[in-house]
Formats: structure tokens, C-alpha cells, sequence
């Protein structure tokens, strides 16, 4: 006889005068506690000459789980593979039903084996059908956006203002303090970096050219953007991924209610007219910082330094800043939202969302940029 025991259950193996083997099963068995290995009287299984049946007894048997179910399977699938007989009557009438259950389905052949390898040109065709179905994707929200923008226009749109406004104060004031560190910082380098090489000619003075147009035309609304990417493209798309999770988008399309005019419109509005204002707010800051250089590190005064970049910064600059900040915050309010719907029904899939959403505006403001900077200069601005 070998014989197992573990902290709760205990199994016993014996072999009698016919050659059939008994498999006495005693004890609580609880998977929290481990069970009895099946190595322990598989050597006794497997001895020559094999056993013609296998017979079960449980009468002193205590509480049990599926660690207990686990083991009886594979005992069920050796003596399958060997063709040996079982005789369970021996076992509790619960404990042979949930093994009738397991056994009713098969294991599909072939289901543990290692997964194809898959070619090089099939996974490129793989993402080349992902990235097409994005832009279609993208497309078709653009296209319900453009549309509830339309009946914003004619006065037709269903939303609630106190949304427009919380959505408002969010965008707006609530980021002042962010942009204004961060804007601050950027005229300082940017100061920093001119005054390193027009001090060596004595051209001190033209620091305060390079910080303003640099901060009015591009590194403005740039870093505007970028901060809002992180803090409200971000906080979009978490919201509505949640409102997702919950089921509250599904609600609203259930009593009528577009999803796109109620929840998106507000949040793309509000992004859009706050965006050209912080835009502004982090040119006049960045200026600042330029200043704090100036004067600090280079002599300059400040009524000088004032007057040099009032002179050098045009019209058209200062238009051209306002006029990508706007677009850098379509951009990301559209990211955000778009990816807010597109979130998965897991707790996880909301902060993949949020993730995907950063990256997302952070890319296109990039390239938005760029593009900028090619038309202006075909423009010849």
C-alpha cells in the first residue's frame, strides 16, 4: 500500500489479490490547504502488471472542493489513456454529478498546444487593417461631431449649459496655475539658451526678439497644448470611459439622447474657446520668464527689454499662436472623447483610454504643428 497525506486530505493506494487497485480518499480537502499529489501512487498505477479496475472509497471522507474534483480527473484521464475501468460507486452522489459535468465536455483536441507562429507580412497586414479601421473610426466620429456642431449653430443641439460651464472652468481656470509655471519656465530656458551665444557678440538685447516671437508663434500655444493633453485630454477620456463602464452612454441613447451633443459638445466647445485664452495667458508669461533673465542675468532693464519685444512681435504673429491654440484644442478635446468611447467595459480598459488619449493629442498636436509651420512658410508668414 502507498499511502499520501498533506495538511487536510489524506489518499491511500492498494492494490488486492485480483489486481484491482483501491483509492481510499479520507479527510477535508481544500485547495487553500494543497492536496495530495498525484505523483505519489501514479508509480503504483502504473506498475506491471497494470490494474484491470480502480474502485474508490470515501467513507471517511470530510469537506471537500475542487482541488478534490481536479484530482479525481486526473485519475479519470490516466485510466482513460491505459483503458482501465473505474468503479466509482464508492464516491458521494455530489462529488459523481460535478464529475459527470466535467467530463461531458471534452477538451478540444489540440487546445494546449503552442499557438501558430504567425509571418512577418501577416502581422503587417494585421496592423495596416488595425490603422485602417482607426481613421474610419476617427472619421465617423468627426462626421457626428460635425453634425452636432451644426445644430449647436442653429440652436437645435441638446445639452445642458451648467456642462458647458463646469467643462469651461475646468479647461480654463482650473489649468491657470500649470500654464503659468510651465510657460514661465520655457521663456526662462529659452532666454537662457539665446543669451549663451548673442552675449558673445554683444547682442544681449536681441534675447528679447528671440523669447517673444518664439513663445507668440510656436512654444505658446505648443506647451498650452501639450499641458492640456496630459490634464484634460486625459480627464476626458477617463470620464466618458467610465460613463461607458457604467452603462450611462447606453442609458442615454435608450431615452433619445445623443450621446455626441449631450457629453462630447460641451467638453469640445469648452476646450476650443478656452485654448486660445490660455494660449495668451502662456504667451505673456513665457515673456516674463524671458524678462526675469534679461534683467537678472544680462544688466538689461525691463522698460527696454518691453520695448524690444513690442517691436519685433506683429499682428500676424500673434494671430497665427491664437489660431493654432484653437486647433490644438479641437484636437484634444477630440482625442479625448474619442477615445472615452472607445473604452473597453473593464475598470482597466479606463485608464488604457486615458493612456491612448495623451499619446494620441500629444501626436497630432506634433503634427498639427508642423503643418503650421509648412503653410506659414509657403504663406510666407
Amino acid at each position: 500500500m502507498v499511502e499520501g497525506n498533506s495538511e487536510q486530505g489524506s489518499v491511500s493506494v492498494s492494490r488486492d489479490e485480483g489486481g484491482d487497485v483501491r483509492v481510499c480518499l479520507a479527510g477535508p480537502w481544500h485547495l487553500k490547504r494543497d492536496v495530495p499529489s498525484f505523483a505519489i501512487f501514479r508509480s503504483q498505477l502504473e506498475a506491471s502488471p497494470p490494474p484491470a479496475r480502480i474502485t474508490f472509497e470515501a467513507s471517511r471522507l470530510a469537506q471537500w472542493d475542487s482541488g478534490l474534483l481536479s484530482f479525481l480527473v486526473r485519475i479519470s484521464e490516466f485510466c482513460r489513456e491505459r483503458g482501465i475501468a473505474q468503479d466509482r460507486n464508492g464516491l458521494p452522489k455530489g462529488l459523481l454529478r460535478l464529475l459527470e459535468l466535467a467530463e461531458a465536455v471534452p477538451e478540444k483536441k489540440g487546445a494546449r498546444s503552442q499557438p501558430a507562429r504567425v509571418s512577418f507580412f501577416e502581422r503587417v497586414g494585421n496592423a495596416t487593417v488595425g490603422y485602417g479601421l482607426s481613421v474610419n473610426d476617427f472619421l465617423g466620429f468627426l462626421g457626428r461631431l460635425t453634425i452636432a456642431f451644426g445644430k449647436f449653430v442653429r440652436g437645435r443641439a441638446r445639452y445642458r449649459r451648467e456642462d458647458l460651464i463646469e467643462a469651461i472652468q475646468d479647461c480654463g481656470s482650473s489649468a491657470v496655475g500649470i500654464v503659468s509655471l510651465i510657460a514661465f519656465l520655457v521663456g526662462v530656458i529659452l532666454a537662457f539658451m539665446g543669451a549663451v551665444q548673442l552675449s558673445q557678440f554683444g547682442a544681449s538685447i536681441y534675447v528679447a526678439d528671440l523669447v517673444g516671437i518664439g513663445m507668440v508663434r510656436d512654444m505658446g500655444a505648443m506647451m498650452a497644448a501639450i499641458i492640456m493633453s496630459g490634464r484634460t485630454g486625459a480627464a476626458f477620456a477617463a470620464k466618458l470611459g467610465t460613463m461607458k463602464v457604467t452603462q450611462e452612454i447606453d442609458a442615454l441613447t435608450t431615452m433619445g439622447i445623443s450621446s455626441m451633443e449631450f457629453l462630447v459638445l460641451p467638453r469640445v466647445l469648452a476646450l476650443v474657446l478656452m485654448m486660445p485664452l490660455l494660449c495668451l495667458y502662456s504667451d505673456f508669461v513665457g515673456i516674463l520668464g524671458g524678462m526675469f533673465v534679461g534683467v537678472g542675468m544680462l544688466g538689461l532693464s525691463a522698460s527696454s527689454y518691453m520695448r524690444e519685444t513690442i517691436s519685433t512681435l506683429t499682428l500676424i504673429n500673434l494671430f497665427g499662436g491664437v489660431l493654432k491654440g484653437s486647433v490644438y484644442g479641437a484636437l484634444i478635446a477630440i482625442s479625448g472623447c474619442l477615445r472615452g468611447f472607445q473604452c473597453g467595459n473593464s475598470s482597466s480598459a479606463v485608464g488604457d483610454a486615458a493612456t491612448q488619449a495623451v499619446v494620441m493629442s500629444i501626436v497630432m498636436v506634433v503634427v498639427a504643428c508642423g503643418l503650421f509651420a509648412v503653410m506659414f512658410n509657403v504663406l510666407g508668414i
